[in-house]
């Protein structure tokens, strides 16, 4: 049977046009002219009938067929890269490209990641630490590890853990008797290390809501303790023992397990999310992809 393809020139205008946002950056790219690239569109689209690019305030815009469309050639010249690479330098390490959170980049994955590769010798792993949302055509990403199951509805998502939050404290805090164990009202204001992850996630446990489930309708005054932006700078914080952190249990696993924090007080909170795994739909026949969840779920058990 004769497999029916667009033609590559076509194709690659359009990769490098939709990566670029325009025609000029794709031109310079791909030493053509821009209206030389234009006409390699042109051509693409009338191959599938389709639009794929509009203009809107003198912007290049992917339409839903070129989104789409993106998504798949991407993947196509990247796999193409690839295997000339492979072809003239030598059997090169496959790519992995991993966005995730700062605070999971720098209190989980990095710590973590060693168990996965070492069942994956071959693989060399890229991570972007960055914020939600992400562009994973443009940016060539393999898997997001985001909160939330709602960011990224067009993609797959796979749910991975909904994390708590306990309060945490080193050794020496507790040592030094400002709070008693089995009661919170004991805990000062001033000892409090707060968390404000902003506006946009505001679904972080406070304080306040600690003390309700603990039977007690107090309002800690924020401005007499400790506040961060960062939820693994709360645990950093608690384990140089400048108060009492209402902290994760996932990015504080490690120096719950060596004693470097203990939590004086059981009742913990759940996180208003879960953590997910995010991939396009045309990353879900990578194997290293599939790999990777089933790793990352076994060691979140």
């Amino acid at each position: 049977m004769t497999r029916r393809l667009p033609p590559l020139n076509a194709v690659k205008a359009f990769e490098a046009s939709a990566r670029h946002g325009g025609f000029s950056l794709a031109a310079r790219e791909l030493g053509v002219t821009p209206g030389a690239i234009s006409q390699q569109v042109k051509i693409l689209e009338q191959f599938f009938s389709k639009q794929l690019f509009v203009r809107r305030n003198n912007q290049l815009q992917l339409t839903d067929a070129g989104l789409a469309l993106y998504a798949d050639s991407a993947e196509v010249i990247d796999r193409l890269s690839a295997m000339t690479q492979r072809m003239l330098e030598g059997n090169l390490p496959s790519r992995f490209v991993i966005s995730t959170l700062p605070s999971v980049a720098v209190r989980w994955l990095n710590r973590r990641l060693e168990g996965f590769l070492a069942t994956e010798p071959d693989i060399r792993c890229e991570i972007r630490v960055e914020d939600d949302p992400v562009d994973f055509a443009r940016h060539h990403i393999d898997l997001r590890i985001c909160y939330g199951q709602h960011l990224y509805p067009e993609l797959v998502t796979v749910p991975l853990l909904r994390d708590e939050v306990l309060p945490l404290c080193s050794p020496g805090f507790l040592a030094h008797g400002r709070l008693q164990q089995g009661t919170g009202d004991a805990i000062l204001d001033k000892d409090l290390i707060h968390v404000d992850w902003g506006a946009s996630f505001a679904s972080y446990p406070s304080w306040a809501e600690w003390f309700h489930t603990n039977g007690t309708e107090r309002m800690p005054q924020l401005g007499l303790g400790h506040l961060v932006r960062m939820s693994s700078l709360a645990v950093d914080l608690a384990v140089s023992g400048f108060g009492i952190a209402l902290g994760q249990r996932l990015l504080a696993r490690d120096e719950l397990a060596d004693g470097r924090l203990v939590a004086p007080f059981p009742k913990a909170l759940p996180l208003g999310y879960a953590y997910c795994a995010v991939h396009p739909h045309s990353r879900g026949s990578k194997r290293t992809v599939t790999a990777f969840i089933e790793w990352i779920r076994r060691d979140l058990q």
